[in-house]
Order: C-alpha cells, then structure tokens, then sequence
C-alpha cells in the first residue's frame, strides 16, 4: 500500500539527494562504521523521515550505506525501505539486484546446501539465458519450475517456493502466503527479492552474500529509475545502438591495453567476472574431465572476495576443494606454486590458480621467467600419466597496463585468464564493472565464460559501458601519473621515517611496466614484548590514516579503493580487503593508494608532522 506522506518524501529526497549517490561507487567514507554499515544508514534515514528532514545537508551527512556498492548504496537502500514500507515489512526483507538472476540463484544455493527441495513458479517466461539444465549439472541446485496463470494458483506446500514475476513496476507485489520468495524482474533495471515470513530470515544474510560476493545490487542509476517510477513512467533512453557502440569501444580499448586478440568479457563487477570465471571452468572441468576432482590454489591473504568466494564455490560441490598457495611476506610465489602443483598432478587432479600480480597488500612482483617455467613444466600423475596443466587466473588490477597475455609475452605459452577490477583505474572509481582476457592458450575457455557471465546476468549494464568508454582510453596515463606521486611520496617516507618498511615495486621492476600506485607500509614499533609491539603499532596505523583524513578532507580517505581520479587513499587491508581472511593471515599495515591528481606536497607536510609526532 502507498503511503502518500511517504511517497512525498521519497519525492523530495530524489530531488534533494547528494550528487555522490548517483555518480561515486563509495558515500562518505570518513563517518563509515563497518560493524554498522548494514544498518546505520537506514536507522538515520528512518530519522529523518520521521523528522520530515529531507534538506541535502541533512541527506549529506548520512553513514556510508553496507560496505561498497556490490552490497549496497544509499539508493539501493531507499529502494528497499520504500518496497519494505509499502508492504509492511522490515527493510532488510527486501533485495534489490542489477542481475534478474541472481537472486533465483542465492535461494537455490542456500536450499541446495541445506538439501531443501525447492518450487520456482512464474508467470508469462523465464529470461532466456536461464538455462536450467547447467544450474543443476554445474551449479548443484535441485528444484522444479512450473508456470503459473497468477500467483494465486500457488497451492501449499512443504517445500522453499519462488514465485517471479517480470513487470516494469518493480516495487509492487501481490502478496500470497504460499510463497516464500518473490522476485519481480525488470529487463532493465534488474530485480528486486522479497523474503517473506519470519521462518525464511535466516535466508537473508546467506542472500546478502551472495549479493555481496557474486554479482551486484541494482546500480544507483537503475535504483534511481525505480524509485521515479513511483511517481512517473520510466524512460529507457539507453538505445541498443549506443550500447553497442560503447561496447565496440570498450572492447577495442581493452584489446590494445592488454596486447591480446581474443575478444574480452565485460561484467558488472570484478567479482561478477571472477565468478564467471570459476563456474566457466569448473563447468568445462565437468564436461572434459568427468570424475576428477578440482582444485582451486588461492593465497590465503589474498583480497577477501577473491578468497571467499573460491571457499564459497567449493562449498557447493564435494568435488571441489581450496588449496592455500603461500605468496606473500618472504613466502615465493613461484616455489609455493610448483609445490601445489606437483601435489595436484600426483593426485591426478585439476588444478586452477588464482593470483595477484603484483601482490596484494604487500606489492610483490614475482619472478616471472621462472613463473612461466612452473606453468610450463609437464608433470606426471602417480601412474606414470602426463598431468592436467593449470590455467593461471591473474588478478592484474593494480598493474592492468602490463602485457602479460599478448603475442610472446611473458604469461603467453600456459593457459592464463586476467582480470581487472573496474571499479579501480578502468573507470576510475565511477563504476564496478570489470573485465577478463584470455591468451591464444585460452581462447577456448572464454565460451565457457562468457556461458556463465550471461547466465548469472552479471554483464555489465549500458552505464557502465558508457563509463568505461569514456575512462578506458586514459587509463594508462592515469596509471603512469599516479604512479609517479607514489614513487615520489615513497622516496619522501623512506628519507623522512628510515626505520618503516615499505612495500613497493623496485624501480627496475617500473622500468619493466610494473608501475602500480600502492604501497604497503611497516610503520616502526616499539614495546617490551610481541604484543605490545603489535598494539603499538596497530594504534599507530591508525593515528596515521586518522591524521590523513583530518587535516586533508577533501583528499585523504579511509576507503580500499585504488586508482581513482583524484585523492589519496588508506586502509588497513586486516580490517578491509581482508575481511574474511583467517586472522593468521591478514596484514595490520597501512595500505595507501594514490592517484594521479591529489596535493603530494600537502600529503607531506602532514607526513613529517606525524613523524615529529611520535
């Protein structure tokens, strides 16, 4: 039911809104509290309404809403409340998704790891790309699909029931208690979930996650659609033609960026691209090695996305299993591999490898002629067979300029996939969407890939091809520009605080092309025993970053981000990127990123006063 006060505001928000919640992938990352993100922002927002309070200093000053914009956005956020509102639920019983499939998917996935039996009802069709057959061979999901004339046909039962709906007014639900999950699709914008019944909120973190992880919420532009159509007939001005167009220039950016010919997969995010990735070549595993069982090798500090969402792919199937490849920290990459990888072959496995080159958060480029060399190397099974080679998976975003892939480059004679965040220098933090290229070896593959990508609906939205149209042409001066403030800064820290360890690329390796705009640092201790040395230095990470924010505002933020097109950013990738990293592995260092146009002298000054501060 339509609440007309509530509608008024609403009206009034959308017209009074902070420009940062339509154009920026983050919203106030100096008044952000992780362990409240998913619920403070709508807690002050509930306020303000209550307050009739829709002034833009007031909208302004509201907490960053979830964590990032794959979980949620301000807008995203409202859209739920206001849907939450109009059918007299809580707000986080609602789930908005740019992907119409997805959340099908996230109930399917809780169900199947619960061996719950599961009922999908729809009316009119299901989205041409949702290929039942792969969703139960690949994926592992059970369930039966029925089409129904309305949602009053749905009898009762006892198992999980999805009833989906496509209709262009995604707010709106016609409500039956035989129905666990609804889920109106639009073509355009995406889809909206809503949970019903208290014995289903368990579902909702899991669906959360999911959201979090394998794809993204509905796009703050898509969202902003939406939520006008409560008072206006939407307009879908984003012709085929102009998408098309994009697309062409994206893509023939990405193919001179990165020195390869096979034609690149553009998805909404860099995680939306790394799931298509593994379930592409976990399918193709299934397909051209029936029985043998899959191995995906991920450093266990690697970027919490990265790492659980390989532990999240191997908990849906019993042939599936994450191996740790140590890479970081004095650990050789190179040397880890080639031991996970001899292991593998004598099991007569299959082995995937997930990396970060450089690494993340410590910046290490490993020795790459002998990395070519493990890749290369025939192994032999326990029974004397040749082995199954590896197909090296490279997580290239802090150095998306470097070849690794083209013609007689250096990752060019194995079979190797690399990805970029898009979020970071692709677009320069006006979008997530992110991409994949495959080498001659691999081409192949990418069928497989792209399969998945369209499957799970995650490619990227006719927005975010604009964006990175726009963005990916400058790519490589932004990166060779931030580049040079980092060196520059670098050089600054170690003449002015010696006793720091800083993490960064040699400036042979920059020579090389390894010209990334992060470093780690080690910021010197002191204390009688291990642990004081440890809570002194944790406290001291933080005086840093806070002494950053506080007296450069405008520029310094404590945010993960990396490649933006201007400002300075700082995190501690323990509390950040490495959110879901066993707490043996994560990295109490400070992390900046900087970019191509920020105040490096200012960024000093503070600098040395925080050094003559302690």
């Amino acid at each position: 039911m339509q609440d007309p006060k509530m509608l008024t505001y609403i009206k009034d928000v959308l017209k009074n809104m902070p420009a940062d919640w339509l154009h920026l992938t983050t919203h106030r990352l100096d008044i952000y509290e992780e362990k409240l993100a998913k619920t403070q922002f709508l807690e002050q927002f509930e306020t303000l309404f209550n307050n009739h309070d829709a002034q833009s200093s007031s909208l302004s000053e509201l907490p960053t809403a979830f964590d990032y914009i794959r979980l949620g956005h301000p807008l995203s956020c409202v859209l739920e409340w206001v849907i939450a509102k109009m059918h007299d639920l809580k707000a986080e019983h609602v789930i908005s998704f740019s992907s119409m499939t997805i959340p099908i998917l996230a109930v399917l996935r809780k169900n199947a790891l619960d061996n719950k039996n599961t009922q999908i009802f729809y009316i009119g069709k299901l989205p041409d790309f949702f290929d039942a057959e792969i969703l139960q061979q690949v994926y592992g999901y059970t369930f039966e699909i029925t089409n129904v004339e309305n949602v009053s046909a749905i009898s009762e039962n006892n198992d999980s029931t999805i009833f989906i709906s496509q209709k262009d007014e995604v707010c709106t639900f016609e409500l039956t208690s035989n129905v666990d999950f609804f889920i109106n699709i639009n073509t355009h914008l995406g889809s909206v979930l809503l949970v019903q019944g208290e014995q289903n909120e368990g579902y909702i973190s899991e669906i959360q996650h999911v959201r979090r992880r394998e794809t993204i919420a509905m796009t703050p532009a898509n969202t902003l659609i939406a939520l006008k159509h409560l008072f206006e007939k939407p307009s879908f001005d984003q012709t085929i033609h102009t998408f098309e167009t994009n697309k062409t220039d994206v893509l023939a950016s990405i193919r001179e960026i990165t020195g390869t010919d096979a034609e690149a997969l553009v998805g909404s995010s860099g995680l939306s691209i790394q799931y298509a990735i593994m379930m592409g070549l976990v399918h193709e595993a299934l397909e051209k090695h029936k029985g043998k069982a899959i191995k995906i090798i991920v450093p266990p500090n690697c970027y919490g996305g990265t790492n659980d969402q390989a532990r999240r792919v191997a908990a849906c199937s019993d042939t599936i299993e994450v191996m740790d490849l140590p890479v970081d920290g004095g650990k050789d990459m190179v040397q880890s591999i080639e031991v996970v990888l001899d292991k593998i072959a004598k099991e007569d496995a299959i082995p995937y490898i997930i990396a970060e080159i450089p690494t993340n958060p410590r910046v290490e480029v490993p020795d790459l002629n002998r990395l070519e060399d493990v890749l290369r190397k025939e192994r032999k099974t326990k029974h004397g067979e040749i082995a199954i080679d590896p197909v090296f998976i490279l997580d290239q975003t802090f150095c998306p300029n470097v070849h690794f892939l083209g013609e007689n480059e250096i990752l060019s004679t194995v079979r190797a996939i690399a990805y970029v965040s898009g979020s970071k220098f692709p677009s320069g933090g006006q979008c997530t969407a992110g991409y994949c290229v495959a080498n001659k070896k691999s081409e192949a593959l990418m069928e497989k890939i792209k399969l998945h990508l369209k499957l799970c609906d995650n490619e990227a939205t006719p927005l975010q091809m604009e964006i990175l149209a726009k963005q990916l042409p400058s790519m490589n001066q932004r990166i060779h520009d931030a580049y040079k403030n980092t060196r520059e800064f670098v050089d600054f820290i170690n003449t002015n605080l010696p006793g720091a360890n800083i993490n960064f690329v040699s400036s042979a390796l920059a020579e090389n092309g390894f010209t990334p705009s992060v470093f780690s640092l080690d910021l010197p201790t002191k204390g009688n025993s291990e642990e004081e040395k440890e809570s002194y230095k944790r406290a001291l990470n933080l005086k840093l970053i806070n002494m950053m924010i506080n007296e450069i505002p405008n520029e310094s933020k404590f945010c993960v981000s990396y490649g933006q097109l201007k400002g300075c950013y700082w995190t501690i990738p323990a509390t950040s990127t490495q959110g879901t990293t066993k707490e043996g592995d994560k990295d109490y260092i400070v992390r900046a990123a900087l970019s191509p146009n920020l105040d490096l002298k200012r960024h000093k000054e503070v600098f040395l006063d925080f050094v003559n501060s302690i």
